[in-house]
């Protein structure tokens, strides 16, 4: 199973440590093989000699020491050899040859770990550049950022790209305060590239547009151009598409919070309160980039307007969650896994708690072997009261 990483952090164990011994030590393994060896051929009887095996020194320090370690090795395991083979008498020496293949192992080890520093020095510019292109696609969100409680957990299904198709965000801004999740249909390159293109689009409408409607439009206009440019520039995948969530919390709250929501063929949402769950409306609408299959505007969702009573968390998650399967194939129950947590203790619905259960309720339900990026997300107005248990 997957190690489970603090909520609102992605699953970064993906890159191995280059280092596999605590740093400093890595020259102890090959300093107790060479005095082992020594001391054995020491004691040996002369038609049984091993001084030759000094060879795997300066090999073992190649793997564990730097440059400058492994030739003081080579240059200590050649010394060593001449030390001790002239010590036997001339007919139990094993001579020149032996010499020269202790020799040429030192200098193969030196050019291996010139080699594999250089290896490592790649493999960490690597990792920043992932790091990097993560923390762009999905930046830290800070505490109570848009006047928000939130909690969030990514995991990357691609173990070696630590990043893949699924996103969110948080934007407030004038009008208000709007959030998005959403995955791109597919993996690899071409989908962190539309998960990207869509989060910017999404950080200036959802700033500048008054209306979520007209987000919402932006949104469809950009997966479009997306799809236009990939093929013009022939790198067109096919219909490439993108389910999403959109989600906005005006600033007029009149009597009581209300979330407007923008469906774009995303699993619905639940809504988490101490008293229970409930589903936000389903979407009327295609996923984004798909518009032009129908007629005039009939591919954009409408708007919809949902009450939210004080302490009721959304809770959003792409179908890395909801597509699960355990060992019989039987996908992850979530609303029902959900409803019965929050009963038990209504604290759960608290987001850091919430999007804690949910993901380790999916890695235990599918062995932690994912099919697919998985998202964990929850928001909820900020200052709203704790789960309490009910009376």
């Amino acid at each position: 199973m997957r190690p489970v990483r603090p909520v609102g952090t992605d699953d970064s164990s993906a890159f191995p440590s280059p280092v596999s011994v605590p740093r400093g030590a890595g020259w102890v393994p090959p300093l107790v093989l060479l005095i082992g060896i020594a001391v054995l051929d020491w004691n040996t009887t002369g038609e049984f000699r091993i001084i030759s095996w000094i060879v795997l020194v300066p090999g073992i320090a190649a793997a564990l020491c730097r440059v400058a370690g492994t030739v003081v090795f080579a240059v200590l395991s050649l010394g060593t050899y001449v030390v001790v083979d002239g010590a036997w008498p001339h007919q139990y020496q094993t001579g020149l040859p032996d010499f020269i293949l202790v020799a040429l192992g030192g200098l193969l080890a030196v050019l291996a770990c010139a080699v594999r520093l250089r290896g490592e020095r790649r493999m960490l510019h690597m990792r920043d550049v992932v790091e990097t292109t993560r923390r762009t696609v999905l930046r830290p969100l800070p505490p109570g950022w848009g006047g928000l409680d939130h909690a969030a957990v990514y995991l990357a299904a691609d173990a070696v790209a630590r990043v893949g198709g699924d996103f969110y965000d948080i934007q407030p801004g004038p009008h208000g305060t709007r959030v998005l999740i959403g995955d791109v249909q597919g993996k690899g390159l071409g989908a962190v590239e539309a998960a990207a293109a869509l989060l910017g689009t999404f950080r200036e409408a959802g700033y500048h547009e008054p209306a979520l409607a007209a987000v919402a439009e932006r949104l469809e206009v950009r997966m479009l151009r997306h799809g236009r440019y990939r093929a013009a520039v022939g790198r067109g995948d096919g219909d490439r598409f993108a389910t999403a969530v959109l989600i906005g919390f005006p600033l007029e709250r009149g009597a009581g919070l209300v979330a407007e929501v923008v469906n774009f063929g995303h699993d619905p949402s639940l809504i988490v309160s101490p008293d229970g769950v409930r589903s936000l409306p389903p979407g009327d609408g295609l996923p984004l980039g798909l518009s032009e299959l129908t007629p005039g505007d009939g591919g954009l969702p409408s708007v919809v307007r949902v009450p939210l009573a004080a302490g009721e968390t959304l809770l959003l998650v792409t179908d890395g969650v909801t597509e699960a399967r355990d060992t019989e194939g039987a996908f992850f129950p979530l609303r029902e896994r959900v409803a019965d947590a929050v009963a038990a203790d209504p604290r759960t619905a608290d987001p850091q708690r919430l999007v804690a259960y949910v993901r380790d309720g999916t890695l235990r339900h599918c062995g932690g072997r994912l099919a697919d990026d998985t998202t964990v997300f929850a928001v909820r107005a900020a200052g709203a009261p704790s789960g309490t248990s009910r009376s």
